[in-house]
């Protein structure tokens, strides 16, 4: 089992989404189920075969977020080295073919969020960046090639 990591918030917005699928859509598909088993014949009851199918997806999706918080771990920020870029960092970086500037702060996955500048240290910009002082180039690789961003500025988010 691996470990995320996550911030305080998004461990919290986890719990609070499990809790949402063991607590109101679960007996929300037990319904269905249950009213579908009620219209008779089950072999041919497209209804009833439905929301067993709904049911053995949501309990798929309840158990991988049972995973995923129980090998969580929340980030101390204060143990975190503002010298490189590390989950959390907020780093301010120059794209060198268009000189534009561009701020992201990486988080895990499950936090990402492109448009408020929130990418994940999965994506291949995150990768690139990560362990880059300020000064240094980072080449993302793209499928239309390599793409080279300037660390500008370090800090934590």
């Amino acid at each position: 089992m691996s470990i995320h990591y996550y911030t305080k918030e998004g461990l919290e917005k986890l719990r609070e989404e499990l809790k949402h699928l063991e607590s109101v859509q679960r007996p929300r598909i037990s319904e269905q189920i249950a009213e579908a088993r009620d219209k008779g014949d089950l072999s041919e009851n497209a209804e009833y075969d439905a929301a067993k199918e709904a049911q053995g997806l949501l309990e798929l999706q309840i158990s991988k977020l049972k995973e995923i918080i129980s090998s969580a771990r929340v980030i101390d920020e204060s143990q975190l080295d503002n010298s490189k870029v590390l989950i959390l960092s907020k780093v301010k970086v120059r794209h060198k073919t268009l000189g534009k500037e561009f701020h992201y702060t990486l988080v895990s996955e499950k936090e990402a969020d492109l448009a408020s500048g929130r990418i994940s240290i999965d994506s291949p910009i995150g990768k690139g960046l990560l362990g880059k002082k300020v000064g240094e180039e980072a080449e993302i690789k793209t499928p239309n090639g390599s793409v080279f961003f300037e660390v500008l500025e370090i800090s934590r988010a």
